[in-house]
């Protein structure tokens, strides 16, 4: 059906103004760490101005550690994504292939379990991990991160593994391929898309997240986002500069990551909307 020059100027503006609000406060905070301090909170608002690196000269001079804690949320991020994916293909196959009153009973834990906030989960959990010497490592932090988006990694997989023919599984079988060759040669391979969907969405979640990395961690396994919390909260003051150009550096993996991956990412959002 063909659409009236109205109707598509209401889509392309609507589209247009979505954009803006998603992407303002991104440009915002980049643009306010290569402006010099006295500009950055200036009335009116200063478009105009000469960039200067000193904000993140003045971040790296004062707050030292945040290359580190950067990188901490790098290696912490990385292995929550790879444990969370593939812990979650196998779950997935497992729900979408198999029925019973145990996997829909655990199926319906995993969706509550989601629903209480993670403050109520975390501080029983403070005294176990204490108990395994487990505090301010990565390991703890990889393992709580899967732990907690490992549901939401299962239900998309699920969605995926959905669309997979079961005759190829059972050509397979004929074949005389053992179940780990089926999943590993068969259907593996045709969900990749929904495999990189899912990690698109776990390196967002595990990169930004705040309250498990307050909670277990206090020097050697800090992340970036408890470093700009104390830069916020420090009792010298408050270096805005230094604190828009660590703000910035911490959002350039994610926004990397996600525009090298923006389709699957699409297509993680839009799975078992349709059935072929």
């Amino acid at each position: 059906m063909k659409r009236s020059p109205l109707h598509r100027a209401l889509r392309g503006l609507a589209f247009a103004a979505i954009l803006v609000w998603s992407l303002f406060p991104i440009l915002l905070v980049v643009a306010a760490s290569f402006k010099p301090p006295k500009d950055i909170f200036a009335v009116p608002p200063r478009l105009l101005f000469t960039p200067t690196l000193g904000n993140y000269t003045e971040l790296f001079r004062l707050w030292p550690e945040f290359s580190r804690t950067l990188w901490n949320s790098l290696l912490i991020t990385l292995g929550a994504t790879l444990l969370t994916v593939v812990a979650s293909a196998l779950a997935g196959w497992v729900y979408s292939r198999r029925r019973g009153t145990a996997l829909t009973a655990s199926a319906f834990f995993m969706v509550l379990i989601r629903m209480f906030p993670p403050i109520v989960i975390t501080l029983p959990l403070f005294p176990v991990v204490n108990m395994l010497r487990l505090n301010d490592t990565h390991l703890v932090l990889v393992i709580l991160y899967s732990a907690f988006f490992v549901s939401l990694g299962t239900w998309i997989m699920k969605a995926f593994i959905d669309q997979v023919p079961r005759e190829l599984e059972e050509a397979a079988a004929v074949d005389g391929a053992t179940l780990w060759q089926t999943l590993r040669r068969v259907v593996l391979p045709l969900v990749v898309p929904g495999m990189t969907a899912a990690a698109v969405f776990i390196f967002i979640f595990a990169w930004n997240e705040f309250l498990f990395a307050f909670v277990f961690t206090t020097a050697k396994a800090k992340t970036a986002p408890l470093i700009i919390s104390e830069m916020l909260g420090s009792v010298t003051g408050v270096d805005w500069g230094a604190v828009f150009a660590a703000a910035t550096l911490q959002l350039l993996p994610i926004i990397v990551f996600v525009t090298l991956l923006q389709r699957h990412l699409i297509a993680g959002l839009t799975a078992g909307a349709t059935k072929g």
